[in-house]
Formats: structure tokens, sequence, C-alpha cells
């Protein structure tokens, strides 16, 4: 069965055949270091590393997640909390792997940082420059969206429309308000790099088109990342590659994964509901927040909620459940393999909500098996399923006994409780609310008494 993936540019689900036979290559949009990550920024981390893993049974896979380690918003967080900025960089992408390793996401094969590829940027500047698809201005140098004719092709939509949706930046230097920044000055108190346009900085765009032409080749297979970076950031990644490589094409797929919501509202840090993973494996077991952003299916809009949270906890105890206290000797488990059809389904544009399907229609069979030959097999399939897509990674007494990572113990119950009761009697009821929505995220339920506080953990 042919691999087949939805391509943002054609618009259609299509075939998937690599520009070289056996190989693949694969660039995500990773992370800009100035802050933890939320839950919206873990979504295409986890699907990826899932069709990453699907690949690989196939080809030989070079898959590419960057780090964005200059940027304006570093820059400002560093003036924030008065640290240097590879200090804030450095924390924040072992904090960023380490969060994401805690959700099952394996590392990539290569993992560039911007800071490291100022040279290969200049140069596809000045490529751009040479062969007229951009000017310098004011110390600035930008790409003249005139000059390419295929400009838009990605996002499908014409050059107003995308004016009138997304932010442009009008500034005097530029011939037209939709030209896009390749490259701008630095003050002395901002990170620079010497340029034949004098001391600067690269823009965000050209950061990518230069890493991933850096290590996977001036066309690649697959290029990733949230239906958010469609426009600008990928159309624009896409024009200056096309230009400054003679019109090769940038990446023959593109494939997008879809919003995420809060309680069906979008996310925001100035309404409040920006949930951050690095908080939240304190308080759900990674595989839980795994499987909960796997559960729709990767291009729709997820909302996420206290009842998803408890919905894929339930999901995971039933699949534990079902191999908990089976045998299976070595020789079963190295032979086992997931079922066909899960593996039809995440190879059919990764749709998770079959092959999850088929994952508990698995756990049914293995339920109901009553020979222990059978059950044996059956178990070693689950977990060979459960290998494929991340999952089923602990021991299944200790995921019943609370003994996994993220989840709360007894003693971690109570000090959050002593801490809302605490907030409360100060008549800090902004903090005591936030306690108590991390203990329902957690799924344990508590209630008010005279007598004091109770608690006890949702079934």
């Amino acid at each position: 069965m042919t691999i087949h993936l939805h391509d943002t540019k054609q618009g259609r689900k299509v075939p998937f055949e690599p520009m070289h036979e056996g190989k693949v290559t694969m660039y995500l949009c990773g992370p800009t270091v100035y802050n933890y990550s939320h839950i919206g920024n873990a979504r295409p981390a986890v699907v990826f590393d899932l069709f990453a893993r699907v690949l690989r049974r196939r080809y030989d896979l070079t898959y590419a997640r960057n780090f964005t380690d200059v940027d304006d918003k570093i820059n400002a967080a560093s003036v924030e909390t008065g640290k240097p900025i590879d200090e804030i960089t450095a924390h924040y992408m072992e904090a960023y792997n380490n969060d994401m390793g805690a959700l099952g996401v394996l590392p990539p094969d290569i993992e560039p940082r911007a800071t490291q590829h100022i040279g290969e940027m200049v140069a596809m500047i000045e490529a751009l420059i040479e062969r007229g698809h951009a000017y310098e201005a004011d110390g600035h140098v930008l790409f003249d969206v005139a000059t390419d004719e295929d400009y838009g092709i990605l996002s499908k939509r014409d050059l107003r429309e995308m004016i009138a949706g997304s932010r442009v930046e009008v500034a005097p230097y530029k011939k037209a308000a939709h030209d896009f920044v390749l490259w701008k000055p630095s003050t002395p108190e901002l990170p620079g790099w010497d340029s034949p346009w004098g001391r600067g900085r690269p823009g965000w765009h050209i950061e990518c088109s230069a890493m991933a032409a850096r290590h996977l080749g001036k066309t690649i297979d697959i290029h990733a990342g949230g239906q958010d970076l469609v426009f600008p950031h990928h159309e624009n990644e896409l024009a200056q590659s096309r230009c400054a490589h003679d019109g090769a094409d940038f990446a023959r797929y593109w494939v997008h994964n879809g919003f995420l919501s809060m309680d069906h509202e979008k996310m925001s840090k100035s309404l409040g509901n920006v949930v951050l993973v690095h908080d939240l494996i304190r308080l759900v077991p990674g595989e839980v927040i795994r499987l909960a952003l796997l559960g729709a299916h990767y291009r729709q809009p997820l909302d996420w909620s206290e009842e998803t949270i408890k919905s894929a906890k339930r999901m995971l105890d039933r699949l534990y459940g079902a191999i908990r206290g089976i045998e299976i000797s070595d020789a079963i488990r190295a032979e086992a393999v997931p079922p066909e059809a899960l593996v039809a389904a995440l190879e059919d544009d990764i749709n998770t909500p079959k092959a999850l399907a088929e994952f508990f229609a698995l756990a049914k069979s293995l339920n109901k098996a009553g020979d222990a030959e059978e059950q044996s097999r059956l178990a070693a399939s689950m977990l060979a399923t459960g290998d494929l897509m991340g999952l089923l990674q602990s021991d299944p007494d200790a995921w019943f006994e609370g003994h996994v990572e993220g989840e709360l113990s007894s003693n971690d119950i109570e000090a959050l409780i002593e801490t809302r009761n605490e907030a409360r009697a100060a008549k800090d009821f902004a903090t005591a609310d936030a306690v108590r929505d991390q203990l329902g995220a957690a799924g344990i339920k508590i209630e008010d008494g005279a007598d004091g506080t109770s608690w006890r953990r949702s079934e």
C-alpha cells in the first residue's frame, strides 16, 4: 500500500513518492526558544514524531527539526529578565527537548540552530540579490515579492487578501508593504553578525530555508508544521528558496496540522488560557498528553479541555488493562508487529482516529482470548503497536499504581490542597482557582467541607 498525504500546495490527498528511492527527507519548523512551549506547540512535535516513526518502517528517513535561537522575542525576554540571550536559549532548548521527551517524542536526526548557520543565510541572501529577487535598503535586505510570479501558490490567496489577513510591516525602506526582511541591522546591545550589509541579524523566514538546504538539500521531500505557519512563514520560505535555487522546488509535499483551542476558545496569553507542557507533565502522565494530541485527525481542529485529558487517561487505562498480567516470551515479543489495518490507517494521511479504533479492536480481541498462547501473541502485537505510536511504554502495574512519571502522588495532592487553602485564607482566589484547575486536569476531585478539604481520583 502507498503512503498518502494531504499536500497543502495541491489542496488534496495524494500518493507520496520520495525523490530518491528508499530515502526521505523531512523538515519540521521547531520552536523559538524564549519560553516554555505550550500545548499547541506540542501538537506538531507529537504528530510528526508519529509520522517519522511510520516513515522509518519503509524508508531511510533524515528528519530535521530546528531551533530558532535568534529572534526579537528572545531579545525582549533578555531585556525583561536581565539574563544573557545565550543563557535564555540554552535553558529553553533543553527544557523543550525534555518536555517533548516526556510526551514520547523521539529526538530528530538533525537539530540545527539558527545561530550556527549565519554563513549559509548570508550566502542565500547574496544569491537572491544577484538574481534580482532581493534589494538592500536602509541597512536592511528585503525579498522583492513582485519578482516571484508564483508567490502565493502555497496559501492560495492573492496578495491583497494575504496583506489584509496577516501582519505585514509597513516601513519607508520597503518597495512594497508585502516585501519581507531577509536581513536587518542590529544595535550594539542586540545580537549581530558581520555581513556585506553591515552588522545585523537574519529575518525569521530565511533561517529555515538556509538550514533545510544545508542539511537536507535544495529540494526536500516533506516540509511539516502548524497550519498557522502556511502564511507568511512557509509561503516566504518557499519563495526565497525557489528563487535562490534557480526555480528548484523547495519541498515536494507540504503537510500542516490543525489548530488547537482551549475549551472552544483560541489560546492566548491575554485570555490566560495558555497551558504550558512544562507544567502539565507534572500533573498528567506524558502518554496521556500524547494520546490526547493524537485523538483527533491531525488536520482537524483539536479542542483541549479537562475532558480531553480524562478521556485519554480512560483510553490508556483500557489498553494497559488488556495487557496487564499477560506473559510474553522474548521470542514472541521480538516477532510481533502491529496489525496491518492499523498501519494502513497511519499510512493513509496519518489517520490516528482509525488507527486507535484498530488498537482498541486488538485490545478487545485480547480480552476475549482464552488461550494463553493467543493472549501472548495478541499482547505482543499491542506492545508492537505501542512502540509504533509511542504508547504503552510503562509497566502496566506501575501505570495502575500511579508510579508513572507525571502521575500525582498522594503527597503531591495534599501539598497542592494545602497551597490552595493557604491562598483562600489570604483571599488570593486567583491562585486558589488555578490550583483547583490543576488538580481537576489531573483527574482529582476536591470537596470542601466543615472538616476541611477531601479529595478523590476520578473514575
